[in-house]
């Protein structure tokens, strides 16, 4: 299996529509829709943190995948329904791809109404 690495991540989050990026936390890459953010990867393994990739999903979801061995609710964001991903045997890179849409999906529907529109428009970058 081919590993998950951040730039595999930045090639997914950034075809999605208006996505940006902006590096976080010192060494974390954090990708955003309207401001807020949908995914976040590490740029450096850092010695105490196994984390691949974090990311938003359904309350659904997160009891879902936290479920699973590889998987943990992800550190400081668990309550907004965010997991992190240990092992990337735990999931396929479809299904990694299949999840980021998926966060990226819920936190656009959370945004204000002005902001969607705005974005749909092509006017807001950010």
């Amino acid at each position: 299996m081919t590993p998950v690495s951040a730039e595999w991540v930045r090639t997914v989050c950034m075809a999605l529509p208006h996505t940006t990026e902006t590096v976080q936390w010192g060494d974390d890459l954090v990708f955003k829709i309207g401001g807020k953010m949908y995914a976040a990867v590490p740029l450096e393994p850092a010695a105490n943190a196994k984390a691949l990739l974090s990311f938003k999903c359904t309350e659904e979801g997160f009891d879902e995948l936290i479920e699973r061995p590889g998987i943990i609710p992800a550190p400081y964001l668990a309550r907004a329904h965010w997991v992190s991903l240990e092992d990337p045997a735990a999931m396929t890179k479809t299904e990694i791809r299949k999840r980021l849409a998926e966060a990226y999906a819920i936190v656009l529907s959370t945004l204000p109404k002005k902001v969607r529109t705005t974005l749909a428009q092509g006017t807001l970058e950010a």
